[in-house]
């Protein structure tokens, strides 16, 4: 599947707002590691959020690759690079609604079950609960 920018989007916003939603509770309900309270969601709405802009570069790069397709290793180093991005600007300038002094060790354990999730979800049950998905460029609607 070649996904277009709309389709990168809604995957995105569906995956992170539902499988991401699902891992972030028990880190917000203290249940996992540090108890940040909303901290979690905050950091789960800037993965969101900075990846939407991030969307707009990784669909620029696809179509300097022959094929015009973004494969699971590519997928892979856009996660390590957004969570390097996302580390920085939280130590460096700080991020709303996250405390500054987060442990990096929690940011990651939290970050990587995210991420892990969302991935395993959009290899596997998006192409089973949603057929046409992969043929409409990971559009939903």
């Amino acid at each position: 599947m070649t996904p277009t920018l709309f389709g990168r989007w809604q995957t995105r916003l569906f995956l992170l707002a539902t499988v991401g939603v699902l891992i972030t509770l028990p880190f917000y309900l203290g249940l996992v590691g540090l108890s940040l309270g909303a901290g979690y969601f905050y950091i789960l709405g800037y993965f969101a959020l900075f990846g939407l802009v991030w969307d707009i570069v990784y669909i620029y790069l696809q179509k300097f690759r022959w094929d015009r397709d973004w494969p699971g290793t590519l997928q892979l180093f856009a996660g390590i690079w957004e969570a390097v991005f996302i580390v920085c600007n939280l130590k460096i300038w700080g991020l709303p609604g996250v405390p500054r002094d987060l442990p990096v060790i929690w940011f990651v354990i939290h970050y990587s079950l995210v991420w892990l999730g969302v991935y395993l979800a959009s290899q596997t049950l998006m192409r089973i609960l949603f057929p046409r998905w992969r043929f409409r460029g990971g559009r939903l609607l």
